[in-house]
Parts: C-alpha cells; structure tokens; sequence
C-alpha cells in the first residue's frame, strides 16, 4: 500500500514537474531572445548618443531598451523624410553613387529588392504552402511556394499548361535554410495551412501541426469580389492540377 502510495506520489510531482517546465520554458528563451536582442541593439546605438541625452549619464545604472527606442525612432524619422521629395533626391543620389562601386553595388541592388519583396504588400512571396514529393517517390516534403512570375528559367523550360512555379524547400528546425526549386504546378499538392503554422510545423519537426478542425484561411480576392480559396479536392475526387494563388484568381467559380 505504501510502494503503491509512493509511485503515485512520484507521477505526481514528476507531472507536475513537466507542467511546470513546458509553462515557463517558452517564457523563458522568449524572455532571453528579445533582452539578447535589445542587448544587441543598445550595443549599436548607445556609442553614438551624446552622452547628455543618455539617462545612462545621470542614472547609476544602464536603461535597457533606450538604444532600441532611439534606432526606431530614427528608421521611423528617415522612412518619413524618404517619402518626400528632397528625400528620394538624396536616396537617388545615395543609390546612383553606390551603383559606381562594382564590388558594393551588386550586394545593395540584391539585400534592397530582398527586403522590398519580403516587407512590401505588393509582393507575393510565399502564398501559400504546398507538399512536394521529394527526395523520392511517395516521400513528401513541405514547401513554400513563393508564386508563379515570368522568368528567363520559365521560358526554357515551358511546357504547355503545366508551367513551373518557384518553391521554397526549408530546412528543419532552421526554416531560413533550405532549397529553392522550380517545379511543375501540376506537381505541387497546395495546402490550406498559413505560412505560419508551416514554418511552426517545420521548426517543431512535425511535433505542432495544425489544427485539422477548422476552418481554412481565406485567401486573396479574386476578380469578382469573392476571396479564392486554393486547396485540394475532397477524398475520393479525380485529381486536379495545383494552382498558385495567382493563376487561381483568374480562374471562374464553379
């Protein structure tokens, strides 16, 4: 009765334990990230405040943070004088005297159209999330596909109504690594998942799935008002050719 007594004892704190642990690890490496990045941050900019506009000067100890709000409130200051005319003078001028420098001019023309795809609304990276079947039959890998554009790659090799659609492979646990492949459209199986429970699912190797009960996210809209909803058919139904979020939206309603 007393061994009996002692291993439910046991269970319990070791319950409670792992209890414990999944609350406060999150909290913990979420807690740890963001002071290393705001660390990071008063690392860069603090050196270049004078010190009489630093309460580091007055106070007896270091203000976490101060650096952070002053990088955001000078990328807030210059984004506003960009959008003025004698601000995209100087940006002009700037870029036109960067694209002299041979070595440098080629490294700033690729990082600034990076970040005007990833950061503007215009652009359609990573649409959607599709399976693709790789590395071999009947093994299938998650990718994202990063939308169906005219490219020299898609004038080599076009095939008559099964153009090719650029996708992005990542890498498990490190979504920032990974392939970029250019595959046929009709080999993409697209997925009603977001890109971010894809990129979760990718990160947790397979351990945090999505939801299956639910309902699907609503996609972009199309032509006639209506928003286009890009999945697969239900079971037991022939199957259809993948399409990308922007050929869908072309297409009429059934």
């Amino acid at each position: 009765m007393s061994d009996g007594t002692k291993v439910s004892g046991m269970t319990r704190l070791r319950n409670y334990f792992l209890t414990g642990f999944i609350v406060c690890a999150p909290l913990a490496i979420t807690v740890y990230i963001a002071w290393s990045f705001i660390g990071w941050v008063d690392s860069w900019v603090k050196p270049y405040i004078p010190a009489r506009y630093s309460p580091d000067t007055y106070l007896p100890f270091p203000v976490p943070g101060f650096g952070l709000i002053v990088a955001l409130v000078l990328i807030t200051l210059i984004g506003f004088l960009a959008a003025n005319i004698v601000g995209r003078a100087i940006v002009n001028f700037g870029e036109r005297l960067l694209g002299r420098m041979p070595l440098v001019r080629g490294i700033y023309r690729s990082l600034k159209q990076i970040f005007e795809t990833v950061l503007s609304n215009k652009g359609d990276m990573f649409s959607q999330v599709g399976l693709v079947e790789y590395p071999r039959k009947d093994v299938w890998s998650l990718v994202f596909v990063a939308g169906e554009k005219e490219t020299e790659i898609n004038r080599k090799l076009d095939k008559e109504g099964d153009p090719l659609v650029a996708v992005f492979m990542p890498c498990t646990p490190n979504p920032t690594t990974g392939f970029l492949m250019y595959v046929r459209k009709s080999e993409v199986v697209m997925l009603d998942m977001t890109i971010e429970e894809g990129a979760r699912l990718i990160v947790s190797a397979g351990l945090v799935p999505p939801p299956l009960d639910r309902k699907p996210p609503d996609r972009k809209i199309g032509a006639n008002g209506k928003p286009v909803k890009i999945g697969n058919p239900p079971a037991g139904a022939p199957l259809q050719p993948a399409r990308s979020s922007r050929t869908a939206s072309s297409l009429p309603n059934k």
